[in-house]
Order: C-alpha cells, then structure tokens, then sequence
C-alpha cells in the first residue's frame, strides 16, 4: 500500500467515484454524488463557486449532499446546513470474533424492509432502499428478526468502506458487531482489498471497540450535509 494510495481516503467519496464505483456516479467534471436511493454522498473536484454551482444542479427538492472532506467546509449561499460535524477514519483489519450463539447470513434484496427497519431503529447513519446494492451485508437474525448487521459502502480504489454497523438494543453486548466487522472484513481482504470505516467523532464507545479489534484512527475528515435553499 502506497502512500498514493492512501490519500485515496482523504476524499473517500470522490476517490470512489472516480475510481471503482465510477459506473454509479451521477453528475460532470466539477460535482459527483451516488444515485440518492444507494446514498446521500457527493462531493466536489474542489471547493470553487464553479463546482458548488454544479453540485447545486444535482440536487432537487428536499434532497442532501453529504460530503467527506478533508478541512471544514465553507458553505457558499444557496444552501442550507442540515449538519456539520466530525468524523474519525480509521482503518485495519478488524479481529476475528467468534460467535457461539448465533449464525451469520447474507443479506439481499428480500431483506430490504428488515434493513430499513433496523437502520431506523438504532441510526447508524444514512441507510436508503438500494443501499445494500453498494456491497456484501452480513446480518443476524433471532426469532425471525434481523437484530444486527453490517455491511460495505464506498470504495474508492483498492479500499472498501465497512458501513451500517448496528445492533438491536436488545441483543448488544452478545459480540455481534465485532463478529459482523470481522466476517464482513475477511470478504473484503478475500478480493485483495484494504477495509476501513468512517465514526463520528463523538461516538467514543464505538471507536473504543473498533480500536480494541485492531483498528486504528488515520486521520479526522469533515462531515457535511447540504441542502438547496431557494
């Protein structure tokens, strides 16, 4: 792994988007974003009026941009601010986490509504109906309902994004998050990629427990969501 290759992941959703997810991006040369089924990420070649301009285009009625960037943003006007904070990225290869009381499968299109429904529940950011077409998603299911998953997002170039990490408040302390970021990290180093994951910064119980599997802060990125303002 380059150091090229590593500055990848300071603009994570344009490095995607350019690179190996670059049959999902919609926009021009100034301003990409992901279908707004898939995500609300997007971002900008750089942070001119001219690509903010095109990033504006993109969006239509209440619809966001978030973007992942480097330095804070400097929101021109004809947008509105619906959130502003920061985000650990941290990379690694997570430990293995064996589970003795439960099973993990693979989740699809039949498992959407389950999806939505945990996503809703526990918020571990932004979750939308083609979400899970971005990568593999490993669940857990008790009783005949999903009670934990995770799964991939964005990657940009040989890198691969862990996502959606959530546990039913019910079922938390049982190991499920660190096996599901475990198994969903072995798929991902199985086709020679590199995995990471981004936390807020405030979310210090998580980056606690992403540490304690191995995983490590690489640097702190800007999280900013958009609107269009009349």
């Amino acid at each position: 792994m380059s150091d090229s290759d590593v500055t990848l992941l300071d603009r994570p959703i344009w490095s995607a988007l350019t690179t190996s997810q670059k049959h999902l991006a919609e926009g021009g040369p100034r301003a990409l974003r992901y279908p707004v089924d898939m995500t609300p990420f997007a971002d900008m070649v750089d942070m001119s009026a001219a690509s903010f301009a095109a990033l504006r285009d993109l969006l239509s009625g209440s619809e966001v941009a978030a973007l992942f960037t480097p330095e804070p943003v400097d929101v021109p006007a004809g947008f509105k601010v619906v959130l502003a904070e920061s985000g650990e990225q941290m990379i690694g290869s997570p430990a293995d986490s064996p589970l003795r009381d439960a099973e993990i499968i693979s989740l699809g299109a039949a498992d959407v509504p389950a999806m939505m429904a945990l996503t809703a529940l526990t918020k571990p950011g932004p979750f939308a109906l083609r979400t899970h077409e971005l990568g593999t998603f490993l669940g857990i299911r008790a009783g005949g309902e999903l009670v934990a998953m995770t799964g991939e997002r964005m990657k940009p170039g040989n890198f691969t994004e862990m996502t959606a990490v959530c546990v039913h408040p019910e079922y938390r302390g049982r190991g499920y998050a660190q096996a599901l970021l475990a198994a969903v990290a072995r798929k991902i180093e199985a086709r020679g990629e590199i995995p990471f994951l981004h936390v807020f910064s405030s979310n210090s119980s998580a980056i606690a427990l992403y540490q304690r599997q191995g995983m490590r802060i690489r640097r702190r990125l800007h999280v900013t969501a958009l609107m269009k303002q009349e």
